[in-house]
């Protein structure tokens, strides 16, 4: 985790949240033009406008879990499935419980298994203790009827946060939701694509978790397809897990999910939730990331760059600065990392030789020479002679994997350091290196992870059995340091190191197995036919750059063939 001292932003402690639970209610309905099947639908309410939170929305029933809900007195009182916990049990109580106070749906059953009909509802007093009344109607709670779908925590900036379990359920038979016309008015039946095409059009208010829970059931046909989903998740886990983070872009307020890019960047600079990182690409500014990382992104966005190569500059103004990855010779680039690190610019390291990485260094050194300092050795690896002409690099000193370069303040306060430990990493370049900040634990993956996007990996000077080989190595350091956070050379930082490390790498392999495949299929067939059938999820307009990496597949597939010399 990085130092305490080179945070950004002074801790602010979140809001303790407080428990929930809701139920998606679902169904399968005709097809609105008649035609074949049934189309999958969800319960949803419009919340009262003076709730106290997220008034006018609609959202699907449910609200904060009672004491009642999780005695043992009350779990006595359902179906269970064996594997259901004492909190899910709680969570689908509550849930149960808020549908029919809300709503007027009620998923319990008689003791013959029958579901709960208008007569049982009509006998319930919503404003009346529930599971009491169930009980004395002979009805027993369908805890057993509900899954986990989702677990959402509010996201740390916000003034009143809910750990809300999301669960589903198929609506019984014979039942007619009716709003309580308190908390919930205008019960609506919709298919999910349509509800958030209305929320896009300004017609259906909805929160950031119900739109996201949204867009994840629209990729469903029917309501047996979730049920089937989530009844086969293993130790009755949720489908996925989310505490959103906030930033802005465009001015505007901005949340994401743990598998966006942007998250990570935001667990690192806003750690506590502050909503105050600004997510634009801004090449025309440094931004900071800690008291001690800056980034400067260079102005050459396109296809192989994204928003354009990172430049990082390591240290502050006791230590000086380390300068990683200059990038193009771009002046204005060049002259804007100067002046961030106040000219004082101790050493420039490049991650490999391409050429949006390399061609600034040796300028950069030149100018912080020019203004009265020492000139700053540039270091890296040379280019191996498998690189390519536009990729000639020679370093000024080679550095050693495991080499440390340390950032010390002067006395009274040398405890301040900054040390970056080389670790060669080839594949994507055969002079790759990354580099680990060790007292903050990150680590600056140059062209070898990036987020977004996954790297070329182009022979001869590309080597994809070097390339997850130095991915495992990376895995391992990761591991043995503690890193969180990975600071590419194109995206935003990454968050949850390990996972993006073993994310990375599944990718790489799933894709060799259609690479496989591929071959297997049209053993006379020509690489670029090959793509045609590895890479079919790929915009064709990639297929060219997808086909230098399908190359590295092949060579690697082919390496390991019994016999192979």
């Amino acid at each position: 985790m990085p130092r305490i001292t080179q945070q950004l932003h002074p801790h602010r402690e979140p809001v303790a949240t407080r428990a929930a639970a809701t139920v998606l209610l679902l169904r399968d309905a005709p097809a609105a033009d008649g035609g074949p099947g049934a189309v999958l639908e969800v319960l949803m309410t419009r919340r009262s406008p003076q709730a106290s939170f997220a008034p006018s929305a609609y959202v699907f029933p449910g609200g904060a879990v009672d004491a009642l809900d999780s005695t043992p007195e009350t779990h006595a009182a359902v179906h269970r499935r064996p594997t259901q916990s004492p909190a899910q049990l709680t969570q689908a109580v509550a849930a149960i419980r808020e549908s029919f106070e809300e709503l007027g749906v009620l998923l319990a059953r008689h003791a013959d298994g029958r579901f709960a009909d208008a007569a049982d509802i009509a006998a319930l007093d919503r404003a009346a203790p529930f599971v009491a009344q169930c009980q004395a109607r002979g009805l027993t709670l369908a805890a057993d009827a509900m899954f986990g779908l989702a677990h959402w925590t509010a996201d740390r900036d916000l003034p009143k946060r809910f750990d809300v379990h999301f669960l589903v359920a198929r609506m019984p038979d014979g039942q007619e939701p009716v709003a309580d016309e308190r908390e919930q008015f205008e019960p609506v039946w919709v298919r999910p694509a349509h509800a958030l095409a209305r929320h896009a059009a300004g017609q259906f208010f909805m929160i950031y978790p119900t739109i996201r829970t949204l867009e994840r059931l629209a990729a469903f046909a029917s309501a047996d397809a979730v049920l089937r989903a989530v009844a086969q998740q293993r130790d009755e886990a949720p489908l996925w897990t989310s505490c959103p983070r906030s930033g802005l872009l465009g001015g505007r307020e901005s949340r994401y999910m743990e598998h966006e890019p942007p998250f990570g960047e935001l667990a690192l600079v806003c750690p506590d939730g502050q909503m105050l990182h600004t997510l634009d690409w801004q090449p025309e500014r440094p931004v900071p990331l800690l008291k001690n990382v800056q980034r400067l992104t260079a102005p050459n966005p396109g296809v192989m760059t994204g928003p354009g190569t990172n430049s990082y500059l390591v240290g502050d103004p006791d230590t000086g600065y380390i300068a990683i990855d200059p990038g193009p010779a771009d002046e204005e680039h060049l002259e804007r990392l100067w002046r961030a690190a106040g000219g004082d610019i101790r050493t420039i390291v490049c991650t490999h030789s391409h050429p949006d990485h390399s061609p600034g260094a040796a300028p950069l050194a030149a100018r912080v020479a020019a203004h009265g300092r020492p000139r700053p050795p540039v270091l890296g690896l040379p280019s191996a002679p498998t690189a390519r002409a536009a990729s000639q690099f020679t370093p000024d000193r080679p550095l050693a994997d495991g080499e440390r370069l340390v950032l010390a303040a002067p006395a009274p306060s040398p405890e301040t350091t900054h040390t970056l430990e080389v670790v060669h990493t080839p594949g994507h370049a055969a002079n790759h290196v990354c580099l680990l900040l060790r007292e903050d634990g990150l680590l600056f993956s140059g062209d070898h992870i990036l987020n977004g996007s996954t790297t070329v990996v182009d022979p001869p000077d590309g080597n994809m059995a070097d390339y997850l080989d130095s991915l495992d190595r990376l895995d391992a350091l990761c591991a043995q340091h503690g890193v969180e956070f990975i600071l590419p050379a194109h995206g935003y930082v990454l968050g949850h190191a390990r996972g993006a490390i073993a994310a990375l790498k599944a990718h790489r392999l799933a894709r060799e197995a259609k690479v496989l495949a591929a071959m297997q299929a049209l053993p006379q067939g020509s690489t670029r036919e090959w793509v045609q059938h590895a890479y079919g999820d790929v915009p064709e307009r990639l297929w060219p750059v997808a086909e230098r990496s399908l190359i590295a597949h092949v060579e690697r597939i082919r390496a390991m063939e019994p016999g192979h010399a």
